[in-house]
């Protein structure tokens, strides 16, 4: 049996092909009736689950991540298929290998205890225990690597999960636990395929210990609020629009396919990926030209055919934001030096790759989050005004600094607002460094220690 055919349903929700609008399968209408049996058996299952020593939860970790692997190619063409990335490139094959590798990582990763204080009459420890039961809720962008990163780490720490994936891209996510299920114990990974009624039972759910939550950040102030009575502990990742300043002087040419991809990786529908580029006016028309070329020479369509690695927006409404903020530009007299327009012979929610140059602050283009494959580039004078206006919005996930003096790039990220600041790149993440916005952008951080830290409860043993 296809992962296709273990996870649909016959009289469930019909979830289309994002690139072509074709039918792949029909998805449970889980209710809310079902996230409580889904959690009460999660909540059962994960005191045997914290009772396994560390060492064996690694080894399922690493089982899980061999699993994974088995299956990655169909895994990837569904991926593909339901959110509309293409198998190659930095995409949909690359997610599933992402999704085993940050197993692996979290597996070889450790919380050590420490001693805090060791003298006569007080030696005090400190160590981290399971926090319990989470509820993870996950977006459609990157929706299996992200479900991993709050699901590895939250069972490496002794925790139950219930996962919640978003309503556009089900199938692959609940395909990825029935892969994962096949290894675990059983009760201790759930996965719940509801409306919105269903995310805002979960926030406002008195019982689980931790909400993880990647997506928007109206949907996370929602659930700040659905969870303030229950003082429930929460790791929000949430909106980004992150700033890029090329500093003057910079070798362009060596860093035009770095750029290019820090903005539209995964067809610019990435948190954290370049939303809003300043470039000094002595290099302005240089990046322009360098951006616009790769945007026109790029190759997009239908995530399955060979050698395309740009594919459609995954939803209708993100299409009509999309196109709504480009329109916007155009009508306000800004260039567009590549795309600027759907491309429909492509399939119904392309829109080709777009560089909009002679822009300012305040066009909602600037000022918005477009999470597309369009690239506002500003034009500025003084390093110190581009840092003010990278610095002027709520949204603070990211930000990069671009230039060929390490000090001076060094001492412009400094000066940034932002969760994570790159220098000479843009996106790039990895298992051991933490990860998490400030501001609008969100709190707590994933991946390393820190990560692991966030799933777990610290205790402090004192001995006289």
């Amino acid at each position: 049996m296809t992962l296709i055919e273990r996870v649909t349903v016959a009289d469930g929700r019909e979830i289309p092909d994002a690139a072509t609008g074709e039918i792949i399968g029909r998805t449970a209408r889980h209710t809310v009736a079902d996230l409580e049996r889904m959690y009460q058996a999660a909540r059962r299952a994960q005191k045997g689950w914290a009772a396994l020593s560390q060492e064996r939860r690694d080894a399922y970790l690493l089982a899980l991540a061999d699993a994974i692997d088995a299956e990655a190619e169909q895994l990837a063409v569904l991926l593909s298929r339901e959110q509309g990335k293409p198998l190659e490139g930095p995409n949909a094959r690359f997610e599933i290998g992402a999704c085993s590798a940050w197993l692996r990582a979290t597996a070889a990763t450790s919380v050590p205890s420490e001693v805090l204080v060791d003298e006569p009459g007080n030696r005090s420890e400190l160590i981290y225990k399971p926090v319990g039961v989470v509820a993870a809720i996950g977006p459609w962008n990157w929706p299996l690597m992200i479900m991993i990163w709050q699901v590895a780490p939250s069972l490496k720490m002794g925790n139950s999960v219930v996962v919640k994936p978003s309503e556009y891209t089900p199938l692959s996510v609940q395909a990825l636990v029935a892969v994962m299920n096949d290894v675990l114990p059983e009760d201790v990974l759930h996965v719940i395929s509801g409306d919105r009624e269903v995310g805002a039972a979960m926030a406002s759910h008195p019982g689980f210990d931790k909400i993880m939550f990647t997506g928007s950040t109206a949907t996370g102030k929602a659930i700040i609020k659905s969870s303030a009575d229950n003082l429930t502990r929460l790791t929000l990742e949430l909106g980004g629009n992150d700033a890029g300043i090329v500093l003057p002087g910079t070798d362009i040419a060596t860093h035009a396919d770095d750029l290019f991809w820090g903005a539209f990786l995964n067809t610019g529908q990435t948190c954290a990926a370049l939303k809003r580029l300043y470039v000094h006016e002595s290099q302005y028309e240089e990046v322009v030209d360098e951006l616009a070329k790769r945007a026109a020479a790029t190759p997009m369509g239908v995530g399955l055919d060979a050698g395309n690695v740009l594919g459609p927006l995954q939803n209708r409404r993100q299409f009509d934001i999309v196109k709504r903020l480009v329109d916007d530009a155009r009508d306000r007299g800004a260039r567009i030096a590549a795309g600027g327009s759907p491309a429909p012979e492509l399939g119904p929610t392309f829109f080709q790759a777009t560089i909009v140059a002679d822009i300012e602050d305040g066009a909602p283009l600037v000022d918005e989050e477009q999470f597309g494959p369009a690239l506002p580039v500003i034009k500025y004078t003084d390093v110190s005004d581009a840092i003010a206006r990278a610095n002027a919005l709520d949204a603070a996930l990211g930000a990069s600094v671009w230039g060929d003096d390490p000090d001076a790039a060094r001492q412009v990220a400094l000066q940034l607002e932002a969760g994570t600041v790159w220098i000479n790149a843009h996106g790039g993440i990895h298992p051991m460094v933490p990860f998490g916005g400030i501001k609008g952008s969100g709190y707590g951080l994933e991946f390393g220690v820190e990560g692991l830290k966030s799933v777990a409860v610290p205790m402090v043993i004192t001995t006289a």
